[in-house]
Order: C-alpha cells, then sequence, then structure tokens
C-alpha cells in the first residue's frame, strides 16, 4: 500500500446516517461526458434494490461522488459501495472498450507486479462520515448542493443536472427518489 492510499474508516451502526464521498482513478474528470453521470444514477437507483439504504441527497460532480445515505438494518458501507461502484465500473469499460478504446490507456493503473488494472474509482473506499444528528445531516446536504456553486460549475444549486438539489429547492422529482419520510426532521432552537 503505498501513502497516496485513502482508507475509509467506516462505523456500521444500524441506522446510523453517513455522508460518503468517493473519487474517480486518479481524480479524473470522468463525469463531464455523456453517459457516466447517467450510468451512476441508474446504478444508484438499482442499488437500492440490492442493498436497502436511504437516500437523502446525492452531487456528482466532474471528479467525485457524495452520497448522504442511511443503510437499512443488516447492510454495511461496504456492501453500498460494492454496489456501486464495481457494476459502473464495468459499463464504462465495456462502452470505453466499444466506443473509444484509445481512452483506456487514461483508466490503466499499472502495479509494481506488472499487472494492467482498468479502473474508473480511485483505490480504497474514500470519506466516510456518520452524521450523528439531524442537524448535521441538513448541514451536510445543504454542504454537497451547494458544491458545483463553490466550484463555480453553475450559480444557483439546482441548476446542476447530477445532483438532488433540484428535488430539494425546487421541489421536482430527480431521477433518482429522495426518501423525505424518512429524513430525520432538523432540531427546532
Amino acid at each position: 500500500m503505498g501513502p497516496h492510499r485513502v482508507h475509509r474508516k467506516s462505523w456500521d451502526n444500524d441506522w446510523d446516517v453517513h455522508c460518503l464521498t468517493f473519487s474517480t482513478f486518479q481524480r479524473r474528470p470522468l463525469f463531464t461526458g455523456r453517459h457516466a453521470a447517467g450510468w451512476f444514477l441508474d446504478t444508484l437507483a438499482a442499488a437500492r434494490t440490492r442493498c436497502p439504504f436511504r437516500l437523502f441527497a446525492y452531487v456528482i460532480m466532474p471528479e467525485h461522488v457524495h452520497l448522504v445515505l442511511q443503510p437499512l438494518s443488516g447492510v454495511t458501507i461496504r456492501t453500498i459501495l460494492w454496489r456501486l461502484k464495481r457494476p459502473l465500473t464495468r459499463t464504462v469499460l465495456a462502452w470505453v472498450r466499444a466506443n473509444s478504446p484509445a481512452f483506456l490507456n487514461r483508466l490503466a493503473d499499472v502495479r509494481p507486479s506488472g499487472k494492467t488494472l482498468y479502473r474508473f474509482w480511485q483505490r480504497g473506499g474514500g470519506y466516510d462520515r456518520n452524521l450523528r444528528s439531524a442537524s448535521d445531516v441538513h448541514e451536510k446536504i445543504r454542504y454537497i448542493h451547494d458544491n458545483p456553486v463553490r466550484r463555480g460549475l453553475v450559480a444557483r444549486a439546482e441548476d446542476w443536472p447530477h445532483s438532488s438539489a433540484g428535488d430539494w429547492i425546487l421541489q421536482r422529482p430527480g431521477r433518482v427518489p429522495i426518501d423525505w419520510d424518512f429524513l430525520p426532521e432538523p432540531e427546532v432552537r
């Protein structure tokens, strides 16, 4: 393991809400094309049926993803990440091999043994932050929705097409439904 590898520490306590962040291979902007973000949203929807979790917010940035979710009882973050990352990698690699084989070089990860693997995602699990209170959940949702604005990609969070911000701000149903009925209520001060 090299010093550049990110280790994801996860506490899989039933019913904890998590904010997950994971990056594309070498933080390349792999979500800027026509297909990858849509494929990820399809994978996100499918993962919810295979390893049930409640989804409260998401943002797909050019080189990373943020999710705020709550695994249901017995579902681990590791399983969720596997159900998200592996199918998307297969889809992307199949498309690249068929439509743009020269692009495979940008996804090549040459191991010290000389073996070459092709990656869509950065090695490691990324970052997992347990959100312990309703105010933490709502603050993190605002934070991830504002990510495209802070980066100068859009003027308003709801204008970013690969985000649940439109669901939140405009009450516009997105491609992957938000579990509104289970969202922790913010504390009244």
